[in-house]
């Protein structure tokens, strides 16, 4: 990461080891209501000759890096050219780069062209990571998610067909007790619909500065249990069906239990793993504060 970065570092857990190189700041859409990380911030777009010294000073640090990911919220929302601008410049700076991952919501994918996703993946951009959240519309409208999730499986089937993998994210409790089954079942729906290289599970977290947060405090919003949360993990996983191959994990640090494997195959042993804890909650991560 560049000394340069501003705002808090956001990245996915399978990027831990990847240069962090922020290309914009915050989020263009920055409407949704569980999320407060950008809230704070104005979004803008980084100029390329400070992109261009945060990626000569990585390589004098290593050059001997191979993966990259690009920040903030949704950077796949830049211009087609800026972003192969961004990619060759890392691919002359960084001789051993195998690939470079990015966030990307619905809109952003179905703003590009077949050829143009196609270009950004020949450039080692070959992984996006959207947040699903939920394959129920309602829930969706709901959170101010600001795609509805047709468009959502339209975009993951588009970028998957350009040939960058997409990684698509759930949020477990996002409809609370009331929608939970009809929220898992959707979504399972949904993720089968975009047939992903990758799919997980995070668990819903409220904090401060978010609408979700208020209705909380207000008590319009109930926030689930452990027991809740994997019933619902177990009504998503029952219900993908996908060709696959699919790789499904549950290890993030919201996760009350972590499951992982290859979908399909692998299906019928990780709900074996959901139905022990549902036998036997001991077993579960301790429960951490969902609201802060």
């Amino acid at each position: 990461m560049s000394p340069n970065h501003q705002g808090i570092v956001i990245r996915p857990p399978s990027e831990a080891g990847s240069f962090l190189l922020q290309t914009t700041v915050g989020c263009s859409h920055n409407k949704c209501a569980f999320c407060v990380t950008y809230k704070f911030h104005k979004f803008i777009v980084r100029p390329f000759e400070k992109v261009r010294e945060d990626i000569e000073l990585a390589a004098r640090w290593n050059r001997g890096m191979s993966r990259a990911f690009l920040c903030d919220g949704d950077a796949m929302c830049l211009p087609t050219s800026d972003l192969e601008r961004i990619l060759d410049c890392l691919a002359d700076n960084l001789p051993h780069l195998e690939r470079v991952g990015i966030y990307a919501n619905a809109r952003d994918i179905l703003n590009k062209t077949p050829e143009e996703l196609r270009l950004l993946r020949e450039k080692k951009l070959s992984i996006a990571y959207l947040g699903l959240e939920s394959g129920n519309d309602e829930i969706l409208e709901k959170v101010r998610k600001g795609a509805t999730a047709e468009e959502m499986v339209q975009a993951v089937r588009k970028a998957e067909e350009a040939g960058i993998a997409m990684s698509v994210i759930v949020l477990l409790g996002l409809g609370s007790n009331a929608m939970s089954r009809k929220h898992a079942t959707d979504s399972a729906r949904v993720a089968s619909r975009m047939d992903p290289s990758y799919l997980s599970a995070l668990t819903l977290m409220l904090l401060p500065g978010t609408p979700m947060f208020t209705d909380y405090q207000k008590g319009a919003f109930e926030i689930m249990n452990p027991v809740g949360i994997l019933q619902e993990l177990r009504w998503l996983l029952e219900g993908i069906e996908v060709q696959g191959p699919c790789v499904f994990r549950t290890n993030h640090a919201s996760n009350y239990l972590p499951v992982g494997g290859n979908l399909p195959q692998d299906k019928e042993r990780m709900l074996e793993v959901i139905d022990r804890g549902l036998a036997d909650p001991a077993i579960l991560r301790p429960e951490s504060r969902r609201a802060l």
